[in-house]
């Protein structure tokens, strides 16, 4: 991890197109600013975390509604062969 010092309006460069931006220091507290390209997705940790656990649940929905799915057809296909 790389730790940087940075004061009031200062920024810190992510590559050629991202800016991170002291905004303001108060106490404990800063407030920074990100400009970056619209294709790139910026979320606190917290929100980025609970998007990837929707995501894996929402993939696991697919993966059991697929097998439920198959099953429908296979007992139909099995049926029409009666």
């Amino acid at each position: 991890m790389l730790v940087l010092s940075r004061k009031k309006d200062e920024v810190i460069m992510v590559g050629d197109d991202i800016e991170i931006t002291l905004v303001d220091i108060r106490g404990d507290q800063v407030k920074i600013g990100v400009s970056a390209p619209r294709s790139v997705s910026i979320h606190r940790k917290e929100i980025y975390d609970a998007i990837q656990q929707e995501n894996k649940a929402a993939a696991q929905a697919s993966k059991q509604s697929v097998a439920s799915l198959a099953e429908v057809l296979r007992k139909k296909e099995m049926q029409a062969k009666d």
